[in-house]
């Protein structure tokens, strides 16, 4: 008997096989989806998501780029303005530094500046790298920096099924997303509903129930905040954990509610704590609900230096599962 059917017949897949299916589901219903990138064809093939799809539907869809990330972005936002879909592939946030002209002046602008004749359905994904030397160059969150882009959305999944189901409506959109991912997610294999769906922007979801504290999470800190709660559960503190899925737009019901039960935040953001997402989610509850918080709101996110290379650094460096668990340590002195 396969696992899957021991397991009740649920279909289990990785990260990288929903996405996968997510892309190969949309090249088959929509014969104007293009993808391009720097290495899309190659062996490693985004990290494996467009795995011989270039031979089953041609080099004129899906094509690899040279090294030129202003001019490629150029070609890509030409594309999806003539009408095509466009989901355009980069290894690393931090190469998207090398376009935020065309993104942010032209990609995030268009549609406003035409009142609305000119649509951008482009897609940019990227991966964003830790725990392996990835260093300055090549780790990078860039989500605080481009939240701030009007015309923009992000999304920041953490699990196949919201992969798939979050590409997907991405890929539907009409205007340019920034789909980020997190090297840590790949290694996940969870259950995946099977055929097309869509999840809609702006809407969070409850990973864990709790009633003491909050916990906010953004992509792989998902995984961290759920760790720290498993062992803060066994100390008699209840966490709720939400895992926010997009970050512009985020789902600020979902805030209210959850904040008002418990009186208590932690955030945890995968990126700079100066100017972060982590710090706008911050504010917005400060403002709604500054009367009913019992503490400050705790954020755990990266120091505000480069990226080390050397692992030793990083271990320090990196937040994690333990750093979640102690500022919701230090929120709950008061009820010890």
């Amino acid at each position: 008997m396969s696992e899957a059917d021991k397991k009740g017949k649920e279909r289990f897949l990785s990260y990288t096989e929903a996405e996968k299916e997510a892309v190969e589901l949309m090249l088959k219903k929509s014969p104007d989806i293009v993808l391009m990138g720097q290495g899309i064809n190659d062996e490693n093939a985004m990290f494996g998501v467009t795995d011989g799809l270039y031979k089953k539907y041609g080099t004129d869809r899906i094509f690899d780029t040279p090294l030129a990330e202003t001019g490629l972005t150029g070609i890509a936002i030409g594309l999806a303005m003539s009408g095509y879909k466009v989901l355009y592939m980069h290894n690393r946030p931090d190469f998207l530094y090398l376009a935020m002209d065309q993104i942010i002046n032209h990609a995030a602008k268009y549609s406003y500046m035409s009142g609305g004749q000119v649509n951008i359905p482009l897609v940019v994904w990227a991966v964003t790298g830790q725990g392996w030397g990835s260093a300055a160059q090549h780790s990078q969150s860039i989500h605080g920096i481009m939240m701030q882009v009007p015309g923009l959305k992000i999304v920041m999944p953490t699990t196949p099924a919201d992969a798939k189901g979050l590409l997907k409506t991405a890929m539907d959109d009409k205007s340019p997303v920034l789909f980020l991912e997190h090297r840590r997610l790949f290694g996940q294999e969870q259950v995946v509903p099977e055929g097309e769906y869509g999840i809609p922007f702006g809407k969070g979801v409850l990973r864990r129930e709790g009633t003491d504290v909050t916990v906010i999470a953004i992509s792989a800190m998902v995984i961290d905040a759920i760790e720290a709660s498993e062992r803060l559960q066994e100390e008699g503190i209840s966490t709720e954990v939400i895992d926010l899925r997009t970050v512009k737009p985020y789902d600020r019901e979902l805030l209210i509610t959850s904040v008002s039960k418990t009186k208590r935040v932690v955030i945890a953001d995968t990126s700079w704590i100066t100017g972060s997402v982590a710090k706008e989610i911050s504010e917005f509850i400060y403002r709604e609900l500054f009367e009913i918080l019992e503490k400050r709101i705790e954020i755990v996110a990266l120091p505000d230096v480069p990226t080390p290379a050397a692992y030793v650094l990083e271990d320090i460096y990196y937040q994690n599962a333990d750093s979640i668990y102690y500022a919701v340590k230090r929120l709950m002195e008061d009820k010890e």
